[in-house]
């Protein structure tokens, strides 16, 4: 993770940011920060998934690739997930919207789906996607988190319960227990492979 910019920015800023390139950034404490590219993997589970709800009966307008959610943490101000499965409140919230945001106060979607970056438990990565982001989706009040971790062969859900994250670990042909779709017809096997 490199320091694109030491000048501070607000959260609108941010938003409308755009450094002609098609770098990634997060805003850390009012600094630019540039985030990795994606994987090849992370990028087909998430195409995977758009498509896995598509025909679950999901409207698409309720599937977000590329939608910010604000969060309050030392860390950051807006995290950029890899999957957002709406609820019509929290659609309506940023729809029309120059910047895909979903402001604090916004109504939260139902899930919140990020895909590992590799690394180990010391690496900036593993605290950032098994540390912070729980933490700062559980205090928004999101009701559903997944952690797919194709490194590790695991796919996470977690459910909230007592502003945390209470986490079931699927892995293999095992199938997925989902909160919010609880008629889910997929394994951890599946999601880890994007479908092969």
């Amino acid at each position: 993770m490199t320091v694109a910019t030491q000048r501070r920015m607000s959260l609108e800023e941010f938003l409308t940011y755009d450094d002609g390139t098609d770098r990634r950034y997060e805003l850390v404490d009012g600094v630019l920060v540039e985030m990795g590219a994606e994987s090849t993997i992370n990028t087909q589970i998430a195409g995977f998934l758009y498509g896995f709800f598509i025909l679950m009966g999901v409207p698409s307008h309720l599937i977000g690739f590329k939608q910010k959610i604000e969060v309050r943490s030392g860390y950051v101000t807006a995290r950029d997930p890899d999957l957002v499965v709406h609820t019509e409140e929290s659609e309506a919230a940023i729809y029309g919207l120059s910047e895909a945001c979903l402001k604090l106060y916004d109504p939260n979607p139902s899930i919140v789906i990020e895909v590992v970056s590799p690394g180990p438990e010391s690496s900036d990565n593993y605290q950032r996607d098994y540390v912070q982001k729980p933490r700062e989706y559980a205090d928004r009040g999101i009701p559903e988190m997944w952690l797919i971790d194709p490194a590790r062969s695991v796919v996470k859900v977690g459910a909230l319960a007592d502003g945390a994250y209470d986490f079931a670990e699927f892995t293999g042909d095992s199938a997925i227990a989902s909160p919010s779709f609880p008629t889910l017809n997929l394994t951890a096997a599946q999601v880890l492979t994007a479908g092969r």
